[in-house]
């Protein structure tokens, strides 16, 4: 355990020694800060008059849904709608985009960059060892390969978790800077089972959507760290986890038109909807989704493990 943890200790030292991940990091930081300003732009009018808005589409929304034409799954949604818009107004909860927890939703789309950074991390744990040779004088010492290849895993997670924690923290602080630190506590609400509206923290709401994104950034982490193990190539491994990353939810959309599109990996990978209780297709579930995330995991990583344990490094 102690030489596990020597280990990681030591990757750890490997990236943040380097340059690059500090540039990486702050440009995380620079991205949050625009993305705050940007979206802040004119929210202050609109929060000055979130009530009369609130009460102008609520009447706007009960005008069509005296329209016949109107399908009932629509005019269900549109009363769904109205139910806590009107809630919103009888305990003077104005819309999360017009307080600072709008500013740290909007930054929440930042996690694409969290992951393209670690993917750029992850992509060059192994195969850079290859590239520039140091992979014998690592072998040498008395770690097995197994704990080798786990200590550098471990250290990609753990950049990948400090940069989700610096990004939530920096969109806090940012947009509190920014909206104002007024709303701080004001509740989530949302309908349950039954249209009975939910209340509950948003700062807790805010944290369990960051924390279930954080399962794509491991699945396409775990990827590229096993393509990097695999191929023992940097570019191969950054530029197909990359492809993936960005493709991976427009090809999910075009799978799930079939029953067997549900088994695709990044058809499973976003779990927010289920804090909604809305899966993306019929049959899915939440721990359908963990069920098919824990078989890529698996698959993976035991790629990854054998194929390192296995391959001749003089060769």
């Amino acid at each position: 355990m102690i030489k596990l943890l020597n280990l990681i200790q030591n990757e750890n030292m490997k990236i943040y020694r380097r340059l690059r991940t500090w540039i990486l990091i702050l440009l995380l930081v620079m991205f949050v800060v625009i993305v705050a300003i940007f979206s802040h732009s004119g929210k202050e009018d609109q929060l000055a008059n979130w009530k009369e808005m609130t009460q102008g589409s609520m009447d706007q929304a009960a005008k069509e849904m005296t329209n016949p034409e109107l399908s009932p799954t629509f005019k269900e949604q549109l009363k769904q709608e109205m139910k806590l818009k009107q809630y919103a107004l009888d305990h003077d909860i104005p819309p999360v985009e017009m307080t600072m927890w709008g500013g740290v939703q909007n930054a929440a789309n930042l996690i694409q960059f969290v992951t393209l950074f670690t993917v750029i991390i992850a992509g060059d744990m192994v195969a850079g060892e290859f590239t520039w040779g140091t992979i014998k004088l690592l072998l040498i010492r008395p770690a097995s390969r197994s704990k080798i290849l786990l200590s550098k895993y471990m250290a990609t997670l753990l950049f990948a978790a400090l940069l989700l924690v610096i990004l939530f923290i920096s969109a806090v602080f940012i947009s509190g800077l920014i909206y104002g630190f007024s709303y701080f506590n004001m509740p989530y609400t949302a309908l349950g089972e039954g249209g009975a509206i939910q209340v509950s923290s948003m700062p807790l709401h805010m944290m369990a959507d960051y924390s279930l994104k954080l399962v794509e950034l491991v699945m396409v982490v775990t990827l590229a760290f096993m393509i990097s193990t695999v191929f023992r190539s940097s570019s191969l491994a950054i530029g197909i986890s990359i492809f993936i990353m960005f493709a991976g939810q427009v090809i999910s959309m075009l799978l799930l038109r079939y029953s067997w599109g549900k088994y695709f990996l990044f058809a499973n990978t976003d779990l927010t909807p289920y804090l909604d209780g809305k899966p993306l297709a019929d049959g899915m579930s939440l721990g359908f989704s963990i069920s098919v995330l824990l078989f890529y995991f698996l698959l993976f990583n035991v790629l990854s493990w054998e194929i390192f344990r296995r391959r001749d490094i003089a060769a």
